[in-house]
């Protein structure tokens, strides 16, 4: 593939033709490019929705640009005007085109004569799909309704009218009401002494695509970790998250000593209620976190790492279309990992690598082989769809490799260059690459051929000579697991006293996709798996009995996923059960119950399952 040419001013930055091409948005960025975002809005609990004005400022490219195209998706446009240079405003012609089930709605505003700034007052829907309303019911206190935004991949246009591409970066402030005694927060600095008087203000002052504006606002409470750090959560949840979490500060400056400066200025943590469907959310300076990580012993608390990792790899440095998602993901997948192995050692840096390895060798040879890539070719998929395993642990296992190949030291160098050079800029593989090369793989001859970088990043599956890390601990339970299943090996004798959450978690990711029924009862009479409040666990446990078709353990697992909206966490259950006519209609019946308290996102994801797994079994005659 053709490299894209290095340009002027120090920094590769996507040509403006380039951007224009991202096929999950309408925007035109070769034409004129939003660079400012002032946001006016009122939060309305009783009709789930926003009030909002959005006033944009402008960078026209193009002289003889004709309009100003938008991303929107169900948004009510009231009005829009032109805002001159005296404040003075200007009715403009707009049209709202009918909508796309993917993409929403273009809207294409009429503006001949360039104006600096455009202002668009609007009312967001209900049921917009960036945005979550909980009423006090499912909350964890229940006293306060809740409300709180997923923009990533293509949510921020259902809350704002804006160009929705990563490849866009723009700055932003806005002033936000509420009802008083309910905080609010957002993706920028954060003022934990705030009054809760319904009238806040933020700003962000470094650029930032379209999916890390987010937004929250509840009964929510603070409770300080750091010089730079605090946790926000439901005041009955604050204390035990800012235990958990009590190591941010030393995340913040272990990152810092090997990848340079944290340039936010704060990183707080937002604990969301269950229905949040991701692990979290890194929104700058406020990373949203889903509660099914604190579970007492700071076992899960790579996600905070991997969260704020992303404060140099994917905020700082972005991926410029989701197709390239894995420069976010999969080199904050490696900074994780480096942070874990400083705060918490390598033993179980070491094991959550080869957990994410192991799984990946399970599933990718399933995958279509495009999805195989990390840098996959053209292909009809939502940018939801982009965020898949391989972008993660194929991306982060890459970047492994060339740690291992090149050794620590020239690596950490060549990372916190890579840092250096595009900061604030989005880029594509193809850059990425173009910086690689010289300034890595030439550098430093005869350690890594170009060829084999090729191969991990255009080709499928993961190249033979991939290297894992060694996990004694590991060894020791492929061998317990292996006697076991051979029935030498009682579940009650297995040496899992003291196994940790990821132990736990490899022991059950190895059984068979069907265990047998009866060691399946011997493993729960020994070890008590169902009604575990360890969701990771949990979620590994049920999968595997509802295989088994063990009976006993489905109202624990129902209660499990009405109680969680996190994909990842919930997913797997409900496709255990839809596997047979009998489990799909008690998970439409736990879906019935609980689809009220999830995300609009895990909402499409549970549907989806359901409408796939029907013509399955239609076409199989339920076997």
């Amino acid at each position: 593939m053709r490299l894209l040419p290095f340009l002027a001013l120090g920094a590769l930055v996507l040509p403006l033709a380039a951007r224009a091409n991202d096929p999950n948005s309408y925007a035109q960025p070769d034409q004129v490019v939003v660079t400012h975002l002032d946001l006016d809005l009122k939060i309305d609990f009783p009709h789930r929705q926003l009030d909002g004005v959005a006033t944009l400022k402008l960078d026209w490219k193009n002289p003889h640009a004709q309009a100003l195209v938008l991303d929107t998706r169900d948004l009510q446009i009231a009005s829009i005007a032109a805002v001159g240079a005296d404040g003075k405003t200007s009715a403009l012609k707009y049209a709202l085109a009918p909508a796309d089930k993917e993409l929403g709605s273009k809207l294409t505003i009429e503006a001949p004569k360039h104006p600096a700034q455009v202002r668009i007052s609007y009312v967001t829907s209900p049921g917009a799909s960036g945005l979550q309303w909980l009423p006090p019911a499912q909350t964890a206190d229940k006293k306060a309704p809740f409300m709180f935004s997923q923009s990533e991949s293509i949510h921020a246009r259902s809350w704002v009218p804006l160009q929705d591409s990563p490849a866009i970066r723009f700055t932003y402030d806005a002033h936000v009401s509420a009802p008083k005694d309910i905080r609010v927060m957002m993706s920028a600095l954060n003022d934990a002494k705030h009054l809760l008087d319904g009238d806040f203000r933020f700003d962000q002052p470094h650029p930032i695509p379209s999916y890390l504006l987010a937004i929250a606002a509840g009964d929510i409470a603070v409770k300080e970790t750091g010089p730079r750090s605090a946790v926000y959560a439901e005041p009955s949840v604050v204390d035990g998250a800012a235990r958990e979490f009590a190591d941010t500060e030393k995340m913040i400056e272990t990152a810092e000593r090997l990848y340079g400066p944290y340039r936010w200025g704060r990183y707080d943590l937002l604990v969301l209620p269950p229905s949040f469907p991701y692990g979290g959310m890194e929104n700058p300076n406020m990373t949203f976190a889903t509660p099914t990580i604190i579970v007492g012993d700071k076992s899960l608390v790579s996600v905070i790492s991997h969260e704020l990792a992303h404060s140099w790899s994917g905020n700082l440095v972005t991926s410029a279309a989701w197709r390239d998602i894995w420069l976010n993901e999969g080199f904050t997948t490696y900074v994780q990992g480096r942070i874990t192995e400083a705060l918490y050692g390598k033993r179980q840096a070491d094991e959550e690598a080869l957990l994410s390895a192991r799984a990946l060798e399970k599933s990718i040879d399933r995958m279509p082989a495009n999805s195989q890539k990390l840098a996959p070719d053209p292909r009809g998929v939502g940018a939801d769809d982009a965020l898949s395993d391989v972008a993660y642990d194929k991306g982060s296992w890459f970047l492994r490799t060339l740690e291992q190949r090149f050794g620590r030291e020239h690596f950490d160098a060549y990372l916190k260059s890579y840092f250096d050079h595009f900061a604030w800029h989005s880029i594509t593989t193809e850059q990425m690459l173009a910086y690689l090369k010289p300034n890595l793989i030439e550098k430093y001859p005869g350690r890594m051929s170009w060829d084999e970088v090729q191969q991990w990043v255009y080709g499928t599956g993961i190249p033979k000579d991939a290297p894992l890390p060694d996990s004694p601990r590991f060894d020791t339970i492929d061998k317990e697991r292996g006697a076991f299943l051979a029935d030498t090996l009682p579940a009650a004798k297995l040496d899992a006293k003291d196994w940790n959450t990821q132990e736990w978690m490899y022991f059950l990711d190895r059984l068979p996709d069907e265990p047998r029924l009866e060691q399946v009862q011997q493993l729960d009479a020994a070890w008590h798996l169902t009604g575990t409040h360890n969701a990771e666990i949990g979620m590994r446990w049920y999968v595997h009995a509802i295989a088994a078709g063990d009976k006993a353990v489905w109202p624990a697992a129902a209660e499990h996923m009405a109680r969680i909206g996190r994909l990842y966490l919930t997913m797997p259950v409900y496709g255990a059960f839809a596997k047979t006519p009998d489990g799909l209609a008690y998970a439409e019946q736990v879906y019935a119950r609980a689809k009220d308290g999830y995300h609009p996102l895990t909402q499409q994801a549970v549907e989806r399952l359901f409408a796939k797994a029907k013509t399955k079994l239609e076409a199989t005659g339920g076997r």
